[in-house]
């Protein structure tokens, strides 16, 4: 999360039932949501490898082991490991080979989808996603879900850094229709970065 998540916690006066958390990896933001005293936490994470790890790392949250996407199926993932694995995606990968020629995406791994909506998780109000260009798509899988959330905290390009990835536009028009407005943004990786949106008239 390149989002300084503390200090916008305090700046918006965040109130925080609950966190969905999708693309987990290892869990590595779990400190600070304890630290924060946010203990209803539901992380998502595909990868078999980074799921064994995130579930010796994590014993007092909901650990679940699939994609989310628009429908249920079973897809294919394109996987490295010079990174630990965190620029994995169900996505190919474009502009991402010549930004960072040293990742290499040298496998691919068949993973579990389901949508968002299908594990009906109505008492948390924020959502942490972070899938490689992948999360208009998980979006879409969660539109009842998104209808109880409050916060995002989304990773967002601006370029095509995975191929047909979402970019910033498309995200804010579609969460627009939700009630969202995007009131954060950086763009540490250029042609990618991290946003925040709150949903109008929370706080």
């Amino acid at each position: 999360m390149l989002l300084d998540f503390k200090n916008l916690f305090i700046k918006y006066n965040m109130n925080i039932s609950g966190v969905i958390h999708i693309g987990a990896h290892y869990g590595e933001e779990h400190s600070l949501y304890k630290e924060l005293k946010i203990t209803n936490i539901n992380y998502f994470e595909p990868l078999n490898k980074n799921f064994n790890i995130l579930k010796n790392n994590i014993k007092d949250s909901n650990l679940y082991n699939f994609a989310l996407g628009e429908k249920e199926t079973t897809i294919e993932m394109f996987v490295e490991e010079n990174n630990n694995g965190q620029s994995s995606s169900i996505l190919e990968p474009k502009l991402h080979l010549q930004q960072y020629p040293h990742i290499i995406f040298n496998k691919k791994e068949i993973v579990n989808m389901r949508t968002l909506d299908s594990f009906n998780i109505n008492n948390c109000n924020l959502i942490n996603i972070d899938v490689q260009g992948y999360e208009l798509n998980v979006f879409k899988g969660g539109i009842n879900t998104l209808n109880n959330i409050d916060y995002i905290i989304t990773e967002v390009n601006n370029d095509e850094v995975y191929k047909n990835c979402s970019k910033i536009n498309d995200l804010d028009l579609f969460l627009e229709n939700f009630h969202f407005k995007r009131v954060e943004t950086t763009w540490d990786g250029i042609t990618w970065g991290d946003a925040l949106y709150i949903k109008k008239g929370v706080n």
